[in-house]
């Protein structure tokens, strides 16, 4: 008989809770760790050295610091998709739905610099931008069928949408990335530049049909 088939709910609960804590103190370590000495410099045993877990028990949950690194980018996609479906619910038209969204995304990094400010390299500091994981494909997700929505509604230019998602999330990204190097960061001319590429380029794009 499964072991988890011997444990009472009360004990099963908080099994799960313990499994929980501790992936969340593997992470928090990691965070600490990849922004101390970078990314490619950290070990597993770094990251261990800063929990209260054994080795085995590390290995319990992650096999390798790639497989942190990834729920570290997954950990920040899954944060910021709530923030970024609030854009939506409140955004009447295309043009204030990018601007928000944008806006939304750029303040996020900043607060993710704050906490990964000591990294050697914007790689190291911003997993959840560059890492392709299943809530990164979520958010892109997101974004598609927010934008595709809003067109459809008649309150933006019908193009590709796929296209069109892609390029924003490219600017947001490559910029945003750009804007939390710079010292000091201003957020206001970021998010400018980047609603500006976007929107600047609409009008150029070719339609297509409903």
């Amino acid at each position: 008989m499964p072991e988890t088939d011997l444990l009472s709910p009360a004990a099963a609960g908080k099994r799960e809770q313990t499994k929980a804590q501790n992936r969340r103190a593997i992470l928090d370590a990691a965070r600490a760790v990849f922004a101390d000495m970078g990314y490619q410099a950290a070990t597993v045993r770094d990251i261990i050295r800063r929990t209260n877990l054994s080795v085995g028990a590390f290995y319990n949950y992650y096999r390798s610091k790639e497989e942190v690194y990834e729920a570290l980018s997954d950990d920040g996609a899954r944060r910021f998709r709530p923030i970024l479906a609030a854009q939506y619910e409140s955004a009447p038209d295309f043009q204030t739905y990018i601007r928000g969204a944008v806006r939304a995304y750029f303040y996020f990094l900043v607060d993710e610099h704050n906490s990964w400010q000591s990294g050697r390299d914007p790689a190291d500091r911003y997993p959840h931008v560059h890492s392709e994981t299943p809530e990164m494909k979520a958010v892109y997700d997101q974004v598609r069928w927010s934008i595709a929505d809003v067109l459809a509604k008649g309150q933006g230019p019908l193009v590709d949408v796929d296209y069109l998602t892609a390029a924003c999330i490219a600017i947001a990204r490559e910029v945003g990335a750009s804007m939390v190097e710079r010292d000091p960061i201003e957020v206001d001319d970021a998010v400018e530049f980047a609603v500006q590429m976007i929107l600047g380029g609409l009008p150029a794009l070719p339609r297509v049909t409903p």
